[in-house]
Parts: structure tokens; sequence; C-alpha cells
């Protein structure tokens, strides 16, 4: 503990992309430390029921992660990329933020499992892992946001500016590639400052934490980084995608349509009703599940002596973590399982497959041209592709 000093370091975890690794009680700098009490009699936090608790949950959430985002995911991009029917300008956006929460589940929870539970928040994959897994859920992050910010304007030219012309697929793909080299670039200092230290706590086993170190002369760029982050990544999407809705709900339930309206005019009506509240949803559980993480960030780096240091604010944070991690779950289930209906897709594929090898009549052409021409809308209006 005594490689820290305060007037050298800061040993901070900062940046709202971070997880778990960035507010562990004890590795906090030297300004912290009760020198009244010798490092054999400091209590390792990792000890006790409490953390046991806090362990159970976020494993469990971990694990969840993995099984929803990882299987749904890959199904709503294995559909996405067999039939090119399905590829229109929303599902092209939805499939970024599947792939990017598929890269989470499947590439960093399992380091993430390891780390919090298996050896109780200590490191052995060395710093290149630890850069690399920071940097990866870093981009994540920020891919989803921009993503559903995206699907948001998307939605928005569509129902409120229905005369205009849609979006060409050459401009799509740019902004696809703007969703994804944004985050890229911005989360450069995620991997830069990672670090791996090594604390001991009296008679317990040494840990190796990963986490970021921002060195105490630079603070003054980490909170201007943060404020910038904080501003175009969280306050500047939730503000865009809530007007667009609000536009759109404006235009949906309280504007009158001129003429006489048709069943099939109130049927598309509903529909995209029934869209636009799934959508409206979405954008509620992010910021219920990311607003409390960002606050607490802000609170923990820049007015710290509101945040209590003992052991129990570790277990607030796993709260706080749980919530923002699940909000991945909640996109996963209402994109691929319900808005897309994906799952029921598929298992049309599989018993057109499944009949076909009991049809000798039937060549394997005729198939593709019977599972191809499956009806899909051209534009995604309903909560599932018919």
């Amino acid at each position: 503990m005594g490689d820290y000093n305060c007037s050298n370091f800061a040993v901070v975890y900062t940046m709202p992309e971070e997880f778990l690794s960035r507010n562990i009680p004890y590795p906090m700098s030297n300004c912290d430390i009760n020198y009244d009490v010798s490092e054999d009699e400091m209590m390792d936090t990792t000890q006790g029921k409490p953390f046991f608790a806090a362990t159970i949950v976020i494993g469990v959430v971990l694990i969840c992660i993995m099984l929803v985002c990882g299987i749904g995911n890959f199904l709503f991009i294995a559909t996405l990329a067999r039939y090119k029917k399905l590829r229109n300008l929303t599902n092209l956006l939805i499939a970024n933020l599947a792939i990017s929460d598929f890269i989470v589940a499947v590439v960093c929870c399992p380091f993430l499992v390891d780390y919090y539970v298996v050896r109780q928040l200590s490191w052995e994959h060395g710093l290149m892992l630890c850069a690399a897994v920071n940097y990866l859920r870093t981009v994540s992050l920020y891919v989803s946001t921009n993503a559903l910010l995206a699907i948001a304007v998307d939605r928005y030219l569509a129902i409120v500016h229905p005369l205009r012309p849609r979006m060409k697929y050459q401009t799509a793909y740019f902004l696809i590639t703007g969703v994804w080299v944004v985050p890229i670039l911005i989360s450069i200092p995620s991997a830069y400052f990672a670090s791996e230290t090594i604390f001991s706590h009296g008679r317990s086993q040494n840990k190796i934490f990963c986490a970021q170190i921002w060195p105490v002369d630079q603070q003054l760029y980490y909170r201007s980084y943060f404020l910038f982050i904080f501003g175009i990544e969280f306050v500047g999407p939730v503000m865009i995608m809530t007007m667009c809705y609000a536009r759109i709900s404006r235009e949906l339930w309280f504007k009158s349509v001129p003429g006489f309206q048709t069943d099939q005019i109130r049927k598309r009506l509903r529909c995209r009703r029934k869209t636009v509240m799934v959508l409206i949803g979405i954008l509620t559980a992010y910021i219920l599940c990311w607003a409390p993480y960002y606050g607490y960030t802000i609170l923990r780096d820049f007015y710290p002596t509101i945040i209590s240091r003992d052991k129990n604010s570790l277990i607030v944070f796993y709260i706080i973590e749980c919530i923002a991690m699940s909000n991945s779950m909640i996109n996963t289930f209402c994109f691929v399982s319900v808005k897309n209906n994906t799952v029921k897709y598929l298992k049309k594929i599989v018993l057109l497959r499944w009949q076909s090898a009991y049809a000798s009549n039937k060549t394997g052409d005729e198939l593709d041209l019977r599972t191809s021409g499956m009806p899909v809308t051209e534009e995604v209006d309903c909560i599932r592709l018919k």
C-alpha cells in the first residue's frame, strides 16, 4: 500500500464505462488509510457474508447476460446474415446493438465471472487482457447508446416525415460506421489507463486489481473527459431520444388523420403505436438502468466525501452495477424476442427444413425459395416481422 502516495498518485476508478473494478473501497489513495491500524489488522473486505451475497448476485447477472445476450443476439445475427429480405434499415441498426452486446457476452463476461466470482476480485490474466476487456465493454456501451439513438431518429423520420425520401443504404452504412468509429476512438483512455495493482491485506492472499489509474496531475483532464463522455453518451442521446419519441407519440396519438380510415390504415396505426411503445419502454429502461450508475460515478469522483468508504459501499456499488449491466438483457429481449420475433421466424425455418427431409419431391432450391419467400414488411412498423 505504501507504493501509492497522496502527493504522487490518486488511485481513482474513473470513467462511466468502467464496471465493478472501479470502486473497490480499500485500494484508494493513502490519504484514506488509517495509519493507526497496522497492515496486518486491515480487514479484507472481500471476506464476509455481505461480499459473498454480492458476489452471488453479480455472478448470476453475468451468467444471465452470457445466456440471454449470447444466444439471443447470435440467433438474430445469424438470421439476418442468412436472409437478405430481413436486412431493412431498422434491422441493420438493431444489428449493431446485437453485435456489441454479443461481443461483451462472449468475450468479456467469462473473464468478469472469473474476476469477480471465482477469484474474488483478483485478476490473473495479465495487463494486456485487462486493458482489452475494459476497452471492449466500454466500446460496447457506447455503441449500444449510439445504436439506440440512431433507431430513434430513424423511427422519427419514418413516422413524422413519411413523405420525405428514406435514408439510402449508402447513407445508412455511413451512419453505422459512425456508430462504431466514435466509440472506438473515445474509449481509448479505458485501455491506456488500465493497470494491474497488487494489494495486500494482512495475512490474506495478495490480490491483483484490474482497474484504471489516473495520475493526480491529470485529474483535470479526467474530469473534463468524464463530463465530455457524460454529455455525448448519456445526456445528449437521452434528450434527443426523448424529443423524438415525444414527437412520434404526438403524431400517432394526438393528431387526427384526415379522410376516411380504412381497416388497413387503422391496423397500420396500431402496429406503429405498439412499436413506439416498445421503443419508449427500451428508452425508459436505459435511463433507469444507467442513471444511477452515472449518478454514483459523479458523486464518487467529484464529491468523494459524500460516498461512504466503509465496506458496505462495495455492496451498494454491486447493486448499481447489476442494474446497469442488466440493460443489455432488456435490449436483447425487446429487440430480438419481441420486436423482431426472431425465435418464431427460426422455428418456421427449422420446420421447413424438417419437412423437406421427408419430402422427396422437394429439392433444396425449392426449399430456399420457400423460406426466402416468407413475407416480411419492408419497414418494421409492427412488433414482429410479418
